[in-house]
């Protein structure tokens, strides 16, 4: 038990220890963190044992955490990219894997001005926000169903990206568009917009041919996957996580109604499961998506399945985007 007096590294390795003799990964790095977490400090920089206040503190965390409930969570913030994102039960943790589909997302937009990007089962908002931080003229608007996530989406647009200077110094700044033929209700305190919405209705009031860019990390875990998961994934909402017995649920709905809205040559950046580089292919294959690729993880898996929208026959997909604005 940590308790007052103990120096930092005997409470670090104290709670290392129990951390893993309940099977929790990373044990080292856990235990470094909620020491950080509970005393504000950086163990190896301080020789001062802790207090009855730290000591309590970093008891009550080892005990939450031993108990398999995210670090994540007990951080309360989560980096991603080069921001940090509110993060807490109720929302998918952000993950380093999905940073490469945000860095695959925004190379999609490579000159376009001012593009439109929609984030359909946004969560914490991470993707739309990627989006946002690399290419800084993007107006995004981000999509999610549940109230519990919603409240860290909603926390997130406004300030993950509060302050972030050198490219993305006027990133509050609502992007400029002239007449706009589609409302987007941006606000300029904002980074991107929240709005509570379901991917399997929200196409129905998109107007056809308005968006750049359409991203999404939607559940895709199978029926089997979600009982065989680790307890720290389990402790996430099942909402964000469950796609039905083949995990594809989501991706249909996507490949059959929402190429529509996409202007010719349009971009779509999907976070796929391992496994799943084929069936979501064809998916889209079927529903006539065009240029269909995909990009691996840092872990060398299969990660991010991208498509464009078919140009118009007899047309350039530049001159169509300027019609239709």
């Amino acid at each position: 038990m940590v308790s007052e007096a103990m120096l930092p590294r005997a409470a670090v390795k104290e709670v290392e220890a129990r951390l893993t003799a309940v099977g929790c990964p990373d044990a080292d790095f856990d235990a470094r963190e909620l020491f950080r977490l509970a005393t504000g400090r950086d163990v190896r920089l301080s020789d001062r044992p802790l207090d009855a206040a730290e000591a309590a503190k970093l008891e009550e965390l080892t005990v939450r955490r031993a108990a398999r409930e995210p670090l994540q969570y007990l951080c309360g913030s989560w980096p991603f990219l080069d921001f940090e994102l509110a993060v807490g039960a109720g929302v998918l943790c952000p993950r380093a894997d999905t940073e490469v589909v945000a860095e695959t997302a925004a190379e999609m937009l490579a000159g376009v001005e001012a593009p439109r990007v929609l984030d359909l089962c946004a969560g914490t908002g991470c993707l739309g926000l990627g989006v946002k931080r690399l290419c800084p003229a993007a107006q995004v608007v981000c999509v999610e169903k549940s109230p519990e996530a919603y409240a860290y989406l909603e926390k997130n647009t406004r300030l993950a990206l509060k302050g972030r200077g050198g490219s993305t110094e006027n990133v509050l700044d609502a992007s400029p568009f002239e007449e706009p033929a589609f409302d987007w209700g941006m606000k300029p305190t904002r980074a991107a917009e929240p709005v509570e919405g379901d991917l399997f209705t929200y196409w129905e009031s998109l107007p056809e041919g308005q968006l750049d860019l359409i991203v999404s990390n939607p559940p895709y875990l199978t029926a089997q996957e979600m009982s065989e998961l680790q307890p720290e994934v389990a402790k996430e909402p099942a909402m964000a996580l469950e796609a039905g017995e083949d995990g594809l649920v989501f991706y249909k709905a996507i490949a059959e109604h929402y190429q529509k809205a996409l202007r010719p040559g349009g971009a779509l950046a999907l976070e796929i499961g391992w496994q799943q580089r084929e069936a979501v292919t064809a998916l889209l294959e079927a529903n006539g998506w065009a240029d269909i690729a995909c990009r691996k993880d840092f872990g060398g898996n299969d990660r991010c399945v991208t498509a464009r929208r078919p140009p118009i026959s007899g047309r350039k997909s530049e001159n169509i985007y300027n019609y239709l604005l």
